[in-house]
């Protein structure tokens, strides 16, 4: 028995006098009204109206049971009301700092045909993770290794210059082999891979191929790090989406493939499984993420 339908049919009819009009305010056929409130009255072993041509006239337990019934029933309509409020409010979201407007804009638009209504927070990698933490955002794309990544993006190195190789060796920028000027020619980490999985693994790779200490280093922000590419033969490490939109030649390196990695956190689990079930593909699109083999992560995801 549909309890809280027989009580809203109950409700209407009690209000209208009749099974006609109360069965069309609670938007149910009449025949459905009256069979919700017989097996109501079975249920409760008494009779709720009584029945005769002058319409439905409440019982004397009938209207001992109308306050309630209206109470249950107005708390229900609260309850639906505020379900949808739920549903709609903005589900924070720290994304990182170097995500296009336009993207954005489309993972949003997505969103909302998926019932999410996203609020973004940008945000460098550690902010990400530390947002999360103090409960500050509901969810977080964080910078995690590429084994523990839901979406990864291929880094390379990217000049002001059309690079004439296919792939840049670093070793090619050694003291001594890079001719292109006096100066030599430097890698810029920008801040969204100044992370160990990227960025000690660029040092070591530095250190190996015996390139100067200063010739990688971390700039503090993107602007820079494009600035002295932009005036130089330096290099950015970046991808090669990143590249595009920054006017710049992006090519793969040869010593080491490097990759960002990103998983979705969240305060609540339900919240990292909705987005990431939910928002798989368009999250890849706005990180520039390759397609993995078998696509979106199912529903049954753990």
């Amino acid at each position: 028995m549909d309890v809280l339908g027989a009580w809203r049919a109950f409700v209407n009819v009690s209000e209208r006098g009749s099974f006609t009009e109360g069965a069309a305010a609670t938007r149910v056929p009449q025949s459905v009204a009256s069979r919700r409130i017989a097996a109501l009255e079975r249920h409760l072993g008494e009779r709720l109206f009584d029945r005769s041509s002058r319409g439905a006239m409440l019982t004397r337990f009938g209207r001992d049971m109308l306050p309630s019934a209206r109470r249950l029933v107005r708390l229900a309509d609260d309850m639906e009301h505020e379900a949808e409020r739920a549903k709609l409010s903005p589900l924070r979201l720290a994304v990182p700092d170097i995500c296009a407007v336009r993207d954005l804009a489309r993972l949003d638009a997505e969103a909302r045909g998926n019932g999410i209504y996203l609020d973004f927070h940008a945000a460098a990698p550690a902010e990400r993770a530390e947002l999360v933490r103090s409960r500050e955002v509901r969810a977080a794309l964080t910078a995690v290794p590429p084994g523990d990544a839901t979406w990864s993006v291929r880094l390379g190195l990217a000049g002001a210059a059309d690079l004439p190789v296919a792939t840049v060796y670093v070793e090619t920028l050694r003291p001594g082999r890079a001719a292109r000027s006096s100066r030599r020619s430097r890698i810029w980490i920008q801040p969204e891979d100044d992370v160990p999985h990227i960025r000690d693994r660029m040092f070591r790779i530095r250190d190996a191929v015996g390139l100067q200490p200063t010739q990688v280093g971390v700039s503090a922000t993107l602007t820079a790090a494009t600035a002295e590419v932009l005036g130089s033969a330096d290099l950015l490490l970046c991808s090669a989406g990143q590249a595009e939109e920054l006017g710049l030649h992006w090519r793969p390196t040869g010593e080491i493939q490097l990759v960002r990695g990103f998983e979705v956190s969240a305060a609540a689990g339900d919240d990292a499984e909705r987005i990431r079930t939910r928002l798989w593909h368009a999250i890849a699109r706005c990180l520039g993420a390759r397609e993995r083999e078998g696509g979106a992560p199912s529903e049954s995801r753990a």
